[in-house]
C-alpha cells in the first residue's frame, strides 16, 4: 500500500487516539460557543500505519508525544521546517528493521572494493537519469552525458559526475541561462531544494526500514552530516524532482516562491511514477526496493543495486 503524506501549513493541534492522527483547529478548539461534540465532529482523523510521510510547516503547530512515538514506531519520516519554510529537521525511527544489529554488521564491514562498485553504479544511474531529463528538455540525445555514463570506473575515479553535473545544470533551464546551483542560490534553486528534502526523507525512511545506517554512506562522508547514505543513494533519484520542478515551473509561471500551490505540486514527489525492472511503481514503493537490494549487496546476495530508470 503506499504511504501518504500529511502536509499541515497551517496552525493545528496533532494528537493521538485510537491509532489515529487526530487533527483539530486551534480557531475550533478555543471557542467556547461550540459544543464538545461539535468540536469533536470537526476534527480530522487519519490510521497512523497510513502514513509515510508527514511535513510541519508553521511555527505554531502543535504536536503530543504519543503522536509523535507512533509515527517513529510506523516508520513514518516526520520533517520540521523553519521560519523560512524550508525543511530543517527530519525524525526516523531508532529501530526499523527485527534484523538491526546483524545488518548493521553487513553495512559496516563492507569492503572498500564493493562501496566503490556501489558508487560507480549509483553515478552511472544518475547520469543516465539526468541524460534522459535533458533528453526531455532540449528535444534532443546529450551523446556526451551518456558517453560518460559509460565511462565511469570503479569509485568514479575520474570524477565524471562532477562533469556531467556542470554540463547538465548549464542546459537545465534554456530560460534561465546564467543558473548555478547552489543552496543558497536564486529561483528555482528554492524549489529544488524543497524538493530533494522531501526525496531524502523518502530515502532515509527506506534505508531505516530495511535496517541500515542512513549515516555510514557509500561515498559521502561528513562528519556533521547525519543521512550521509541517503545522500548517496537518492542521486539518481534526483532527476524525478528535476523534472517535476521543470513541469511546476511551466505550470506556474509566476510563483517564484514557496507558495501554497508550488508545495502542494512538489508533495507529490512519494507518488510520481518510475520505471523500475521494467514495472512501473510509485517512488515511495520504489526506494525501498533500492534500500532492500543496497542490504543484499552488503550481505553478498547481490552485486547491483536496484535503480530506477527514467523513460
Amino acid at each position: 500500500m503506499i504511504k501518504r503524506t500529511l502536509y499541515f501549513g497551517n496552525p493545528v493541534y496533532l494528537s493521538l487516539k485510537d491509532r489515529q492522527l487526530v487533527v483539530k483547529l486551534p480557531e475550533v478548539e478555543k471557542n467556547d460557543a461550540l459544543s464538545a461534540s461539535l468540536k469533536a465532529y470537526a476534527a480530522k482523523t487519519v490510521p497512523v500505519e497510513d502514513i509515510g510521510v508527514v511535513l510541519l510547516d508553521h511555527q505554531q503547530i502543535t504536536v503530543t508525544h504519543a503522536l509523535l512515538d507512533a509515527l517513529t514506531e510506523n516508520n513514518c519520516a516526520v520533517i520540521t521546517c523553519n521560519s523560512s519554510h524550508l525543511p530543517a529537521g527530519l525524525l526516523l525511527p531508532l529501530e526499523g528493521n527485527s534484523l538491526q544489529q546483524e545488518r548493521y554488521a553487513d553495512q559496516i564491514q563492507a569492503s572498500l572494493p564493493l562501496k566503490k562498485q556501489l558508487w560507480q553504479q549509483t553515478v552511472v544511474a544518475k547520469i543516465r537519469n539526468q541524460a534522459r531529463v535533458l533528453e526531455f528538455v532540449l528535444k534532443e540525445e546529450p551523446r556526451s552525458m551518456l558517453l560518460w555514463a559509460e565511462k565511469v570506473k570503479s569509485g568514479d575515479s575520474e570524477n565524471l559526475e562532477a562533469r556531467a553535473a556542470a554540463y547538465y545544470w548549464s542546459r537545465l533551464f534554456p530560460d534561465i541561462p546564467d543558473f548555478v546551483r547552489d543552496r543558497e542560490g536564486e529561483y528555482p534553486n528554492n524549489l529544488l531544494n524543497y524538493g530533494y528534502a522531501i526525496l531524502r526523507a523518502i530515502i532515509a525512511r527506506a534505508l531505516v526500514a530495511s535496517g541500515l545506517l542512513p549515516t555510514l554512506g557509500i561515498h559521502h562522508h561528513n562528519r556533521y552530516n547525519a543521512y550521509c547514505l541517503a545522500d548517496d543513494v537518492m542521486e539518481p533519484y534526483r532527476p524525478y524532482v528535476d523534472k517535476l520542478v521543470i513541469a511546476t515551473m511551466e505550470k506556474y509561471p509566476s510563483e517564484t516562491e514557496l507558495s501554497g500551490i508550488v508545495k502542494r505540486e512538489l508533495l507529490t514527489i512519494p507518488v510520481l511514477d518510475v520505471t523500475m525492472e521494467g514495472l512501473r511503481r510509485p517512488l515511495m514503493v520504489a526506494a525501498s526496493q533500492t534500500a532492500a537490494s543496497l542490504y543484499k549487496c552488503y550481505s553478498g546476495e547481490l552485486r547491483k543495486v536496484v535503480y530506477p530508470i527514467m523513460e
